[in-house]
């Protein structure tokens, strides 16, 4: 309970009760975050939904972004900037984009990655609001589901600088990839009990995209670290989404 607790306060800003979270709780909280990452996508899809009511559909998935963004204090959309403007900035360099990720300020590509990343995410709320309201919650929720697991697998890459993700990483066995798997396995079920007829491609397209994300970091900068990490869950769960929406 300890580690599922540590997986909520470490992805959302939901204040929860209990102790406080300790560095030994991290590593097993992420076999977790799928869970979490689900329940996240679900509430923002079943925002867009009860929005959709009264306004209309682009309206109402603008909103419910926003309401994720609240939900999750941005956490995956400023790895993703930092990530973006490290890796459009460091020109291949690895020193230089290492450098680049740890500068708080905003740069182009972090502003255009951003815009994308939200457009994105407004884009598949209003073409699943087309559809029923449980395979609209359901299929988005999954591919939350799929983007955080994908940290577990990254976790298990080199550290390429320090920080928490390398702290963490310190921490992944197998066995915690083999937990996340499982809890990811189930939900996948869940979902497509839920009549998320493509939830297998979704998966397949999460796990090619995870595999791509990891050689690209690889040859980029020899291993990972949190934003690169954030990034990769956002790759992870837009491949899985291009899948849901597809004609």
């Amino acid at each position: 309970m300890h580690a599922l607790i540590a997986a909520f306060r470490f992805l959302t800003r939901v204040p929860l009760p209990g102790r406080a979270t300790t560095a030994a709780d991290l590593p097993w909280s992420v076999a977790w975050f799928p869970l979490v990452g689900g329940l996240c996508n679900a509430a923002v899809a079943g925002c867009a939904v009860g929005l959709a009511t009264w306004w209309p559909a682009p309206l109402a998935a603008v909103l419910a972004v926003t309401a994720g963004l609240l939900l999750t204090g941005g956490f995956h959309e400023d790895a993703a900037a930092d990530a973006a403007d490290g890796l459009g900035g460091g020109r291949g360099d690895r020193e230089r984009i290492l450098a680049i990720m740890k500068d708080s300020r905003i740069g182009a590509f972090a502003g255009m990655a951003l815009w994308v990343v939200l457009a994105f995410r407004a884009a598949v709320l209003t073409a699943l609001l087309t559809g029923p309201a449980a395979w609209a919650v359901a299929g988005y929720a999954l591919a939350g589901v799929l983007g955080r697991w994908s940290a577990a697998p990254l976790l298990r890459l080199p550290a390429a600088g320090s920080g928490l993700a390398k702290d963490i990483g310190a921490g992944i066995s197998g066995r915690v990839v083999a937990a996340a798997t499982v809890v990811a396995g189930l939900l996948t079920a869940a979902a497509f009990y839920a009549r998320v007829d493509r939830a297998p491609l979704m998966v397949a397209a999460a796990l090619v995209a995870t595999a791509v994300w990891a050689a690209y970091l690889w040859r980029a900068v020899r291993g990972q670290c949190g934003d690169l990490l954030g990034a990769g869950n956002l790759v992870a769960e837009a491949a899985a989404l291009l899948v849901l929406c597809a004609r």
